[in-house]
């Protein structure tokens, strides 16, 4: 529920979370991420934030200005707090004093009363932790944890107090999910838990919030849900963002994905669902990491029988330096187009994974040293275009040995 649907008028409503706003009696007097901009903004963000403890002159006056080479920083000040008032009461707001100066120190008058979002989550947060009711305390952590909408002023985190502050909410933040979702485990209210774990990873990405709603789908017996979940979490770590999913979230998945059961079934129907649909594909076995991993170690173990060579494979997009590229907006591209070229190289029998932006894995099976460098011109042949610059970087280890890096150009 928005700070506004709660019908009070003469109530101004500010926003810190994502772009900054104010609202008076229904009639908007900053919105958006430019208007946030303006000296204007800056003033209000400080001294409704700071609304309790107030703002020295000294620190206004950095914030306001800077490094600007101002030769009365007291009068520019005084005409900036002016213009202030001035717009307040053109909004609407009644005509009294708005910024008052006590020694010094200027303050958000008492008369204008404020409900700011930051500062409502924090006293969720802080009632929260003083409340022995277990119902009443769990309610409390999930309205802090909806009122954190996005960063705080995400758009102004170059300034260094609100740098401060944002990294403060987000920890803020984290801990609500976190205590918010033991209580819910605790009174196995796995539906409010799973909405908590979606909405959480939604608003903190790449935090390991996942975990919160797989573990939900699971205790509910959504089996295949909690199955896609699985596969779609590591989709979304390894292709779209280009990361492995942190060791932690690993354990938890895998932990929670081996609790996931099936319903009992004959083996000629259990063999049918396990056959691959496709089997025209003529390329390689694309899989995500959890899955190549897996086919590692059962090659691995296969191998302790003898009888076969087995060499693991790291492609790697260079630029024309020679260097591996981390970043740019070529860099996805140049990755697809990698994969493509794999897949159309290597044989059905050999294991494909996009390990991260602009690297592959390949796991090849039954082949020879000399192979794999006929592979590696097979998959130039199908990268290279033209007088393209950039290239592939080639690293091989045999499974059999103890790894070590050795490179094949």
């Amino acid at each position: 529920m928005s700070m506004e649907e709660n019908g009070w008028d003469d109530i101004l409503y500010v926003g810190m979370f994502g772009n900054f706003s104010m609202t008076w009696n229904g009639k908007c007097i900053i919105g958006g991420s430019k208007s946030a901009e303006t000296q204007f903004a800056y003033l209000m963000q400080l001294l409704i934030h700071s609304r309790k403890e107030g703002i020295s002159r000294d620190k206004l006056e950095q914030i306001l200005f800077g490094d600007r080479d101002i030769s009365d920083l007291r009068h520019a000040t005084r005409t900036v707090i002016y213009n202030a008032k001035k717009k307040l009461k053109a909004a609407g707001l009644p005509d009294i004093n708005y910024i008052e100066q006590k020694n010094g120190i200027y303050y958000w008058t008492e008369e204008i009363p404020v409900i700011e979002d930051a500062a409502e989550m924090e006293r969720l947060c802080e009632e929260a932790g003083q409340e022995e009711d277990l119902d009443r305390k769990t309610e409390l952590y999930l309205k802090a944890c909806y009122y954190y909408t996005a960063e705080f002023l995400e758009a102004q985190t170059g300034t260094i107090w609100i740098a401060q502050e944002a990294r403060r909410y987000r920890s803020l933040f984290c801990s609500c999910v976190e205590n918010a979702a033991q209580l819910l485990r605790i009174q196995k209210d796995y539906f409010r838990m799973e909405e908590l774990g979606i909405y959480a990873a939604k608003i903190n990405p790449l935090a390991d919030w996942e975990a919160i709603t797989m573990e939900a789908m699971v205790s509910l017996g959504r089996d295949e849900d909690a199955r896609k979940f699985y596969d779609d979490t590591v989709e979304l770590y390894f292709q779209e963002q280009g990361l492995r999913p942190s060791n932690h979230l690993m354990e938890l998945l895998n932990k929670l994905g081996a609790q996931i059961g099936h319903h009992y079934a004959v083996l000629d129907d259990i063999q049918e669902s396990l056959m691959e649909e496709d089997k025209t594909d003529p390329g390689g076995y694309l899989c995500p990491y959890p899955v190549f991993q897996g086919i590692y170690h059962m090659v691995e173990r296969m191998m302790e029988r003898g009888g076969q060579s087995v060499y693991l494979m790291l492609c790697t997009v260079v630029d024309s330096k020679g260097n591996p590229m981390k970043d740019g907006p070529i860099l996805e591209e140049l990755s697809k187009r990698l994969g493509e070229a794999i897949q159309k190289s290597v044989r059905r029998g050999d294991a494909v994974n996009r390990y991260g932006r602009g690297q592959y894995l390949v796991l090849l099976v039954n082949t020879t040293r000399e192979n794999c460098k006929v592979l590696q011109k097979r998959i130039n042949y199908h990268f290279i275009v033209g007088r393209q610059r950039t290239g592939i970087q080639y690293y091989v280890n045999s499974v059999i040995c103890t790894p070590g890096k050795e490179r094949i150009v």
